[in-house]
């Protein structure tokens, strides 16, 4: 009966330590605890955007929490990351939407609950965020559309592997490469429905079936352009080129970068890359929710800018940042 008595007196006690450190913990922190959720982890374009978001979160001194699916189809995991962030009472929640319809509900729950949301990188259908930070991907599209029509000199048969239905950035791409070409009556599209899907896998795969059907003898094709709108199609498609013994023999312009896009650039396999600036988007996507934690007035929407790069133009200092940033500062 003593062992008894004595066994609930340290439960009591621990369990008033552990209620007493809680507490404690919740007063000792001093800093404002920003969840950054992107589409996936393992992009560069996404860890690009950490280290922007690391950089701003040193700057006004808050905590950045990353969490992301592995993999960007994975809607569920996303809705179910900002479910529990909110339930952890975050102070504020950096995210790009994998789905602009899916992640409308968890958004506005979490907005509901006090917790401002900065959405980057991908639109989200209403309107119930603090601020839209992204490129202009309308018009990123349209910049490979007319590069198109300029090199193929307004005639051609033209590709295009699409990404992943919701997705609104590289959707506005898509149709902003569209119209672009609708432009040119001498552009013929001879496909613009397939999907590459989430991941460099799914677009190798899809992107061999779309060329297929599209060889002829000698290792040519019947196409002589070829437009993708994100870092996974555009290296799905590098590798089904390259395996078949036909990069560089068309005219190949791709979305976002990586060590291996930029290696094809240089030699010509690729003829242009379409680059946003994912570590200003994660910076200013943080920055922009710290000032409005402060009661500070934001912009509602920034456009973080897009640039056309060529081998012309490569090794511009200021574009040779966009190309090889360094995150190792940042990500250690």
């Amino acid at each position: 009966m003593r062992f008894f008595s004595g066994f609930i007196l340290i439960l009591a006690v621990g369990l008033l330590n552990s209620s007493c450190t809680r507490r404690d913990e919740e007063a000792n922190r001093s800093k404002p605890a920003i969840a950054v959720i992107p589409k996936g982890t393992t992009h560069e374009f996404w860890k690009s955007i950490h280290a922007g978001a690391l950089k701003a979160a040193k700057e006004v001194n808050v905590d950045i929490i990353w969490k992301g699916p592995m993999k960007e189809d994975d809607r569920e995991a996303q809705i179910s990351v900002v479910e529990d962030f909110v339930s952890r009472k975050v102070s504020g929640i950096v995210l790009a939407p994998l789905d602009d319809a899916a992640l409308r509900a968890p958004v506005s729950s979490a907005m509901a609950a006090g917790i401002p949301v900065v959405i980057i990188d991908s639109d989200l259908q209403g309107d119930a965020y603090v601020s839209f930070i992204a490129t202009d991907n309308y018009r990123g599209g349209k910049i490979a559309g007319e590069r198109m029509i300029e090199v193929l000199r307004g005639k051609g048969r033209v590709i295009m592997l699409r990404y992943q239905e919701g997705s609104a950035s590289t959707m506005k791409r898509e149709q902003g490469f569209l119209d672009a070409l609708a432009g040119a009556p001498g552009i013929e599209v001879v496909s613009s429905g397939l999907y590459g899907g989430a991941t460099t896998e799914s677009a190798y795969r899809a992107s061999e079936n779309l060329l297929a059907p599209l060889k002829g003898e000698n290792r040519t094709l019947s196409v002589q352009g070829i437009f993708t709108p994100n870092e996974s199609t555009t290296f799905g498609m590098l590798r089904a080129l390259q395996d078949g013994g036909i990069a560089g023999s068309v005219l190949f312009l791709g979305f976002d970068s990586s060590p291996k896009l930029v290696e094809a650039l240089e030699k010509g396999e690729i003829n242009g890359l379409v680059l946003q600036n994912p570590f200003n988007m994660g910076y200013l996507g943080v920055k922009t929710l710290a000032a409005a934690l402060t009661g500070a007035m934001v912009e509602r929407r920034v456009d973080t800018g897009v640039t056309l790069v060529t081998r012309e133009n490569m090794n511009d200092p200021e574009v040779r940042i966009l190309l090889q940033p360094d995150l190792s500062r940042w990500l250690q």
